[in-house]
């Protein structure tokens, strides 16, 4: 097959010098200061932009616990001089490995290493959540990023030279454009797309332990390692250079199945896992049961905003967890703004800019949201179907899995960066 990634025309951090950081290209107004909203100012301001970011909480934060960067994102992370302090932070896993979570057999491995990094120009890197969103405020900081806390907006005003953020308190944030990144439950999305979160029916339980209060066998756990079984699973990995391990279980409530107002408790937890593997039973005994979170996403939606409003990250294409994903395309979304704009020839038109990145990352992102779905029916199979998966993955080899990974581990955004790098951009 074609190569993917070529070091020759695509250097690793052959990017950072490309910003128009001299430039005015214009303000940009971003509601929601997660990871998505930052990378978001980060990109826009090494394109020439002056932005501002706005948190409706008291500072700005993360909650949650580890995520699963890959290829298609570090590749970003590394055009902004980012990786290095990721990687030195975060766990380079050896594998991606799928075990059946009934019988302890291993089922699929996905090698992460040389071969991996040399076809996708990038590592594959497990991450605490704070610790990314740290370093992307640091370098926000760095960058000039306007980061405004304790801001709630309810609506913006479009007009045809520019925003106008109204507050929950009366105050207006007047820009060229507004992004809106404020999440699942974005306030923004009401209004351009007007639908709902969808239930999952799946909960979620999730947390790190220190890696000296594990099993012995996960101790020095070098793999992510994805524990299926029939409507539930389990991921471990460690994190902060090997000090923890993270793990998230993940099952099918049979009270949201009933109908239930309150569903996922501790007692459907303990009972739907109760017949697992010894291995799995050990490490869900320090999976923490004080908290647990309904697994929501979105249907794709066609249309994110126009002109000079835009939704991205989760407000545009919330997914569910199976690809791990949802940080990744935030990502994605960033760097393809940050080129759009990069690459206008004299002043910035945001109507076209912002036409030209819905038109690259819509159907992009709800091929995304889709396969995490069908990810998610395939982890989760059940009778025969969970008897075929096994059966069917079992004869395919390690790397010839690069092959069915190259669609989300590239994409367009690879695309642009290549194009870029011909053009000697």
């Amino acid at each position: 097959m074609a190569e993917l990634y070529s070091p020759i025309l695509y250097p690793r951090s052959t990017l950072l010098g490309m910003s128009k950081c001299d430039l005015d290209n214009g303000r940009v107004f971003v509601v929601g200061g997660g990871i998505g909203g930052l990378a978001t100012a980060l990109g826009l301001t090494k394109s020439g932009c002056s932005v501002t970011v706005v948190e409706q909480a008291g500072e700005f934060g993360e909650i949650g616990a580890g995520l699963q960067i890959g290829p298609n994102a570090t590749r970003i992370l590394d055009s902004w001089g980012l990786l290095d302090k990721v990687e030195t932070i975060g766990v380079l896993p050896n594998n991606i490995v799928m075990r059946d979570a009934i019988s302890g057999e291993e089922v699929a491995r996905l090698p992460l290493g040389e071969a991996f990094r040399e076809r996708y120009g990038a590592p594959y890197v497990v991450i605490h959540r704070t610790d990314l969103h740290a370093i992307l405020l640091q370098a926000c900081r760095e960058a000039g990023v306007d980061l405004v806390t304790d801001v709630r907006i309810d609506r913006v005003e479009v007009g045809d030279a520019g925003t106008s953020a109204v507050a929950s308190d009366g105050r207006t944030f007047d820009a060229d454009v507004t992004v809106g990144a404020d999440g699942l439950h974005s306030v923004l999305r009401r209004t351009i797309v007007g639908d709902e979160p969808v239930p999952s029916g799946y909960v979620a339980y999730r947390g790190t332990v220190p890696i000296e209060n594990v099993p012995e066998h996960d101790r020095k756990l070098d793999d992510v390692i994805v524990w299926v079984g029939p409507g539930w699973h389990l991921v471990q990995y460690r994190l902060r250079a090997g000090k923890v391990l993270n793990q998230v279980a993940v099952f099918e409530s049979p009270g949201f199945l009933r109908g239930d107002a309150e569903f996922g408790g501790v007692d459907e937890f303990r009972a739907v896992f109760a017949e697992c593997h010894p291995q799995v039973r050990s490490a869900l005994e320090a999976v923490g049961t004080d908290k647990h979170w309904p697994l929501y996403d979105r249907r794709p939606a066609d249309f994110w905003g126009e002109n000079r409003l835009v939704l991205t990250g989760d407000a545009a294409h919330p997914m569910l967890q199976y690809l791990a994903q949802g940080c990744c395309q935030a990502l994605e979304d960033a760097k393809t703004l940050e080129i759009l704009v990069d690459d206008a020839d004299t002043t910035v038109q945001w109507p076209t800019v912002l036409e030209q990145f819905t038109e690259s990352r819509i159907p992009r992102t709800a091929e995304v949201q889709t396969k995490a779905r069908m990810f998610g029916d395939i982890c989760h199979a059940r009778g025969i179907n969970r008897v075929l998966r096994n059966e069917l993955l079992s004869h395919v080899n390690g790397t010839d899995l690069y092959d069915y990974a190259d669609w989300i581990y590239g994409g367009p955004v690879l695309d642009l960066l290549k194009s870029r790098s011909h053009t000697g951009v």
